[in-house]
């Protein structure tokens, strides 16, 4: 499908847009109900790795709009597994989740997760980015200082042989962040599943077994 341009619509916008109406996970996320495309992204991911395995309480970091929390719940049974939401913004309710509206850090979130969940988490999910401004090595920096922040709270909430995910995106100054999952968990694996567009520079780590 053509997008045509429009007077007062940046090219970029058009590009968007028209990227959108063609894009497949756009029109599967509509049809099944999820909030966004990156679903399946935690789909394809849960697929490859088994995180989400039933019963499981999954705390998921810069949740909004919702389509992993929708995933999550999805996966781990609502009633069964529990599932906590946090982001800086408003998130529409979703059911079987619990959501909060806090500041990853905020060094009262973890305690607050942690109430919520009453008890230690098996897995938490963080697929924050920051709004992008254009220059590649900024946007670089500030996707992987908010993986650095997902993981000082995941390690204050993950129970021993938990897991961690965590977006970032590939040029090197992840390195420290790399250095210290591989300390905490003794497993790490890095990803890009199928979704994930294929210009884009997002990746993500896989961190199992949370060493405590």
């Amino acid at each position: 499908m053509r997008v045509k341009g429009a007077g007062r619509r940046k090219p970029s916008s058009t590009e968007w847009l028209a990227r959108q109406l063609n894009d497949p996970y756009v029109a599967e996320a509509r049809r099944l109900g999820y909030r966004s495309r990156a679903a399946f992204k935690l789909i394809e991911l849960d697929d490859r790795f088994h995180l989400l395995l039933p019963g499981r309480r999954v705390v998921d970091l810069g949740c909004a709009p919702g389509g992993w929390a929708q995933v999550a719940v999805e996966r781990v049974g609502a009633g069964r597994g529990k599932v906590v939401g946090v982001d800086l913004n408003e998130t529409a309710a979703i059911a079987g989740a619990t959501l909060l509206r806090a500041d990853i850090h905020d060094p009262a979130v973890a305690a607050e997760i942690r109430t919520e969940l009453a008890g230690l988490a098996d897995i938490v999910l963080s697929d924050i980015a920051p709004s992008t401004t254009g220059h590649a090595t900024t946007d670089h920096l500030r996707i992987v200082a908010l993986a650095e922040a997902a993981f000082s709270v995941a390690s204050e909430i993950l129970k021993p042989g938990g897991a961690f995910v965590a977006k970032v995106f590939q040029g090197g100054a992840e390195g420290a962040l790399l250095a210290q999952l591989k300390d905490a968990f003794a497993e790490l694996r890095h990803a890009k599943p199928p979704a994930s567009r294929a210009q884009s520079a997002e990746t993500y780590v896989i961190a199992k077994r949370f060493r405590g």
